[in-house]
C-alpha cells in the first residue's frame, strides 16, 4: 500500500504517504467551500479561510504568521466550491509545531470583530483586483451562467454587498455548522513515521464535538444553453462556451482528461493548432473539464479580435464534429496518451500539489490512487469510449456561451 491510513474516535480520517524527503506537507481538508453557503452568506466561505489566520484562544494574528516563518516553513490556504484547504510545508523536524499550529487555527480561532473589520477591507481589495483581470473573472462568470440558479453559481470571493455584511456571530454560525471533524480529513506527505503522524493527530485533533446539521447539498438542473454578453472594455474580446458534464464518481472521468488534452493539451493540440497555427486568431485557447461531486463543466476559452469569435466558434465545431465522425485513431490515441502521462509525470515532481490532491481524493473517495495506477487508468481508455463523449456532451448546439466585449453581437 502507498500510503497509510486511520480514523479518530471523532470521524477525523488520516492519510499519510511516506516520501523520503527533508521537506514534508501536512494541513487540513474540510468538506466545505462556497457551495456550502446560504444565499445571505456568498462568499462566507472562503472569508472564514482569511480569518482562521486572525488569533486563537492562544495566538494572535502575529504570532501565527511567525511560527512557522520562523523555522522557515510556510502556512497556506485556499477555498474551492467544495473544499477549504489549510496546510503547512516545513522541514521534516518541525512535524509536530505544524500539526499543532493546523490544530490551534482550525479548532480555536476567535473570529474577533475588530479582526474582521480589518480583514473585510483585505477581501474587497481581493475581489476588486479579480474584478479587473477579465481573462480570470470570465471562468467565475461562466460557471455561475451554466450553474444559475443553483449553489454551485456564486463567486468564491462573494460581492463587496455580502463581505460587507459579515460579522463574528456569522462567521462563527458558518464554522459550527461547517467545520466538522468527521468532514475532515489530515493529510501528510513525507518522511516522518506513521505512528508519529497518528499520534499527534489524535494528542491535537481528538476532541469530541457537537454535531450541528451542516447544509445539505442540492444537486444543479439539467443543462440549458444560455448564451450571455456582456459589455466591458478590453483590448480583446474573451469568450467561453461550454457545458455541464458528468460528476467526479463518474468512471468516464480519465477519458474526458484524455479528450481534453487532445483537444487543447499543447501548442500540437487540435484546437491550438486549428484557431492560433492554421488562421492566425487567436494567441491563447484551451479547454478545461472540472468534476464536482454531483456535476462537471467543460469549456473551451479563447481570446481574438471581435469580429472574430463567429469565426473561431466555427473551427471549433469544425474540431468537435470531425472526432464526432472520424474516430481517434489507435496511432493518435497511442500518442495522446504517451503526452498526457508525460505532463501527468513532470506535475508529479511538485510534491505539494501531490499532497492536495491526495487529501482531496481521500475526502471525497476515501482512497487514493497511486501515479502507476492512474497511468493504468488512462491506458484502458478507447478510441469509442472518447468519440462518445463527444456525442453525448460536446454538441456545440447543446453549450452556453459567454462573451466580455463591448462591440460583438452574435448571428
Amino acid at each position: 500500500m502507498h500510503y497509510q491510513s486511520y480514523t479518530l474516535s471523532n470521524g477525523l480520517r488520516i492519510i499519510h504517504q511516506p516520501f523520503s524527503s527533508n521537506i514534508s506537507y501536512c494541513g487540513i481538508v474540510i468538506n466545505a467551500g462556497s457551495r456550502d453557503e446560504y444565499p445571505d452568506e456568498i462568499g462566507l466561505a472562503h472569508f472564514v479561510e482569511h480569518m482562521l489566520f486572525k488569533g486563537t484562544e492562544h495566538r494572535r494574528a502575529y504570532h501565527i504568521a511567525n511560527r512557522m516563518e520562523s523555522v522557515g516553513g510556510e502556512m497556506n490556504a485556499y477555498t474551492t466550491k467544495e473544499e477549504t484547504y489549510i496546510y503547512s510545508t516545513f522541514l521534516e523536524p518541525y512535524f509536530a509545531r505544524a500539526v499543532e499550529l493546523l490544530s490551534d487555527v482550525v479548532f480555536h480561532s476567535e473570529f474577533r470583530q475588530h479582526e474582521i473589520e480589518r480583514e473585510r477591507d483585505v477581501v474587497l481589495d481581493e475581489i476588486n483586483s479579480y474584478i479587473d483581470t477579465p481573462s480570470e473573472q470570465i471562468y467565475d462568470d461562466f460557471e455561475n451562467l451554466v450553474f444559475d440558479g443553483n449553489e454551485l453559481g456564486h463567486y468564491i470571493l462573494g460581492t463587496p454587498k455580502s463581505v460587507s455584511s459579515f460579522d463574528s456571530a456569522t462567521v462563527k454560525r458558518f464554522v459550527n455548522r461547517q467545520y466538522r471533524p468527521d468532514r475532515m480529513v489530515f493529510f501528510s506527505f513525507g518522511s516522518t513515521p506513521f505512528a508519529k503522524v497518528a499520534g499527534l493527530v489524535e494528542k491535537y485533533f481528538s476532541q469530541s464535538f457537537e454535531a450541528l446539521p451542516f447544509k445539505e447539498r442540492i444537486k444543479p438542473t439539467k443543462n440549458i444553453p444560455i448564451q450571455k454578453i456582456i459589455n466591458r472594455k478590453s483590448a480583446q474580446a474573451h469568450t467561453i462556451i461550454g457545458r455541464q458534464t458528468i460528476d467526479m464518481f463518474d468512471s468516464r472521468c480519465y477519458a474526458f482528461y484524455l479528450l481534453n488534452h487532445i483537444l487543447s493539451g499543447g501548442m500540437s493540440s487540435r484546437l491550438n493548432n486549428s484557431l492560433r497555427e492554421k488562421n492566425g486568431l487567436v494567441y491563447q485557447v484551451e479547454s478545461n473539464v472540472t468534476f464536482y461531486t454531483d456535476t462537471g463543466v467543460f469549456y473551451i476559452y479563447f481570446a481574438c479580435d471581435s469580429k472574430d469569435i463567429d469565426r473561431c466558434i466555427e473551427l471549433i465545431d469544425k474540431e468537435l464534429t470531425r472526432i464526432h465522425q472520424q474516430p481517434i485513431t489507435e496511432k493518435q490515441l497511442l500518442l495522446a496518451k504517451r503526452q498526457l502521462k508525460g505532463q501527468w509525470g513532470i506535475s508529479s515532481e511538485n510534491h505539494e500539489n501531490v499532497a492536495l490532491a491526495m487529501a482531496k481524493s481521500f475526502l471525497h473517495f476515501n482512497d487514493y490512487l497511486s501515479f502507476e495506477e492512474m497511468l493504468e487508468k488512462i491506458d484502458a481508455v478507447s478510441s469509442i469510449e472518447i468519440q462518445t463523449l463527444v456525442d453525448e456532451f460536446l454538441d456545440i448546439s447543446e453549450m452556453s456561451q459567454l462573451n466580455y466585449s463591448s462591440h460583438f453581437r452574435s448571428k
